[in-house]
């Protein structure tokens, strides 16, 4: 009875057991009020289970939030939502929000939100200082409290009437920042603001702009003030003296510069004041600037300063600006309406001006070594003013020229280039190079002493006549060199041997060897050769003549082989025959020798033989007749 109750005690426990059946349906996740919220707006993410069950029975529901893959919030609850409540919205609440639940070892995944906290705190701005001198530095601190990084702070320096001045930098790790900025020159009253941004997914969020904070600005020294004594009508050979000055609220670091254009003329430093004095000329007339200077601020002023002629620029004139060596020259310096002043005419040199004579005239007789650039300058009221350069070449006629070849020797090789030098040893150059090409004119070349010609043209009917002129300005004209002869060498081509007799020469005899060439200019060297394991010089022979007999006396068997020839002249190129080859046999009567001695030997040895045989036989019949006696 018992074990019955048992047995069914355990199957209502197995059917009870079954009937706790559950499934995720899906996980859902809401934003309120939506997905877009303000910044400083409530903002709750609630997070939803849909389970399905087979009966009626209470869940315990793990519920995990996660803001950009990382958990924020974790709650357990028997009811199937729960939420994640953020009372402050801030923009650092921007992300991808998602759920999870986890249910008796069961998990299930909401889809991902995307939430837009939009706009963000204002930031606080704060400055070290209230009141600065120009030049100092104003430290800036701008801060958004309730932000997280990454972080972009924006400063703006503002200024009436002007653009402001923005500077900006990125904090990867903190909610402020901090920027300094230099108080320039002339600026008084400074504004400073900033404002925060940072990138979100639809672009960028951009903070409120923070206070207004005020800086007021005292001057380090005020604009320079510069004169000049005597103020107006200032002429040259005045004493003129120029003053600037300044006021300064602390004597440190200060430095006062006084410049004319890019030349500064004086400094001083740590003084209120400068001078410079100088006397007046027309080259002092322009534009004057004094400069203040404390740290990073300057300040300039600046003064334009015009200085009246006293007289202009004497002129110097020449009698003539070319001309021969030994002729006269004149120089003449003179002032347009002015006739007293103290005159001095100077030739210009590298090492400097040199005094010829201190009056208005010079008159010389010149030669080579006065050719170059004339001055004079005149002297009123201790004002010195120069005229402009005045250039005089005089000459010395060329000598006869001397043309020759470059080379050395007067010839050239037929289609090859030729180059010819004319130089004239003596005379003023520029000289004027003219070359000649027997009647016709090639080129012109000016240079110093000497200049060359290629002759690129070369032909066979060339008669190599040429000559060279030679003239500059002097007035002697022109002088022409000797006439120059050139011989057109003409290279060796086709080389070529042959022999008498031809092919087979009989022992004893002689053999007559023919070179020739079909073109070369004479004189032409003739060589012979013969092939063996090496190359073998037999003859060699300097001919006038396009061709040449190489006899060679009674021929040996060991004369036999390939023979060839080689020819060239000036032009220094071998040219090689194509090869011969000469057997050497026995001469007609060396054979009947050679076949009578044969002939001989056979006979002395047929009668040798027949000798033995009668002698043989008669040895034999001997001994049968004295038998038969």
């Amino acid at each position: 009875m018992y074990l019955a109750f048992l047995v069914i005690f355990l199957q209502c426990s197995e059917l009870y057991a079954q009937e706790k059946v559950f499934t995720f349906n899906r996980v859902e996740i809401q934003v309120q009020p939506s997905v877009r919220v303000k910044n400083g707006a409530p903002m709750s993410i609630i997070c939803h289970a849909d389970i399905i069950k087979n009966t009626d029975f209470q869940l315990k529901h793990n519920f995990t939030f996660f803001k950009d893959g990382k958990l924020v919030f974790m709650t357990i609850s028997d009811k199937k939502v729960a939420q994640y409540e953020i009372p402050v919205a801030k923009s650092s609440d921007t992300g991808d929000y998602e759920c999870t639940v986890k249910v008796d070892g069961k998990l299930g995944f909401s889809n991902t939100t995307y939430v837009w906290v939009a706009g963000m705190t204002k930031p606080i701005l704060t400055a070290d200082k209230k009141e600065v001198l120009e030049g100092e530095i104003v430290k800036l601190r701008c801060e958004l409290p309730e932000e997280v990084p990454p972080l972009v702070f924006f400063f703006r320096k503002l200024k009436t009437n002007s653009a402001p001045k923005e500077k900006h930098i990125l904090e990867q790790n903190q909610n402020f920042s901090e920027m300094e900025y230099y108080v320039e020159a002339e600026d008084n009253i400074l504004q400073f603001d900033c404002f925060g941004k940072r990138q979100v997914r639809s672009g960028w969020d951009s903070s409120q702009h923070s206070n207004k904070t005020l800086v007021t600005v005292k001057e380090s020294f005020i604009k320079p003030t510069l004169i000049t004594r005597p103020s107006n009508n200032i002429t040259e050979g005045d004493p003129i003296e120029f003053e600037c000055s300044t006021v300064v609220a602390q004597m440190r670091d200060i430095e006062i510069i006084f410049q004319k254009n890019r030349t500064i003329l004086n400094s001083v430093r740590d003084k209120k004041f400068l001078k410079y004095s100088t006397v007046a000329t027309q080259e002092d007339s322009g534009e004057y600037l004094c400069k203040v200077e404390q740290g990073a601020v300057s300040k300039t002023t600046k003064l334009n300063v015009f200085v009246s002629e006293l007289f202009p620029k004497p002129t110097l004139f020449a009698s003539v600006t070319e001309l021969d060596e030994n002729k006269d020259l004149s120089l003449n310096c003179s002032i347009n309406g002015l006739r007293r002043a103290n005159f001095s005419i100077l030739r210009k040199s590298s090492s400097g001006d040199i005094l010829l004579k201190k009056s208005r005239f010079l008159a010389i007789k010149v030669n080579v070594n006065d050719t170059g650039s004339y001055i004079c300058k005149a002297e009123v009221k201790g004002i010195v003013k120069e005229s402009k350069p005045v250039r005089i070449s005089v000459y010395a006629p060329v000598s006869k020229p001397t043309l020759s070849v470059v080379s050395g020797s007067p010839e050239v090789v037929l289609g090859k280039p030729l180059q010819l030098i004319c130089h004239s040893a003596m005379g003023t150059p520029p000289i004027t190079f003219t070359f000649y090409k027997g009647n016709e004119m090639r080129k012109n070349v000016t240079n110093d002493t000497y200049a060359t010609f290629l002759d690129e043209d070369i032909g066979l009917n060339d008669n190599g006549v040429y000559k060279c002129d030679a003239r500059n300005n002097h007035s002697s004209g022109v002088k022409t060199s000797n006439i120059l002869n050139v011989t057109v060498i003409v290279p060796i081509r086709g080389a070529s041997l042959g022999s008498v007799p031809y092919g087979e020469v009989e022992v004893g005899s002689d053999t007559a060897f023919l070179c020739s060439v079909k073109e070369g200019s004479w004189p032409i060297d003739f060589k012979f050769f013969k092939k063996t394991d090496h190359e073998v010089l037999l003859h060699e022979v300097r001919e006038y003549s396009d061709r040449t007999i190489w006899h060679k006396r009674t021929m040996k068997r060991k004369d036999t082989g390939t023979y060839y020839c080689m020819a060239s002249n000036r032009a220094s190129v071998d040219v090689r025959s194509r090869p011969i080859t000469i057997s050497v046999i026995l001469a007609a009567w060396q054979k009947g020798v050679i076949a009578a001695f044969v002939l001989t030997a056979m006979a002395g040895a047929g009668a040798v033989a027949l000798w033995w045989f009668l002698h043989k036989k008669k040895k034999a019949k001997g001994p049968s007749m004295e038998m038969s006696g």
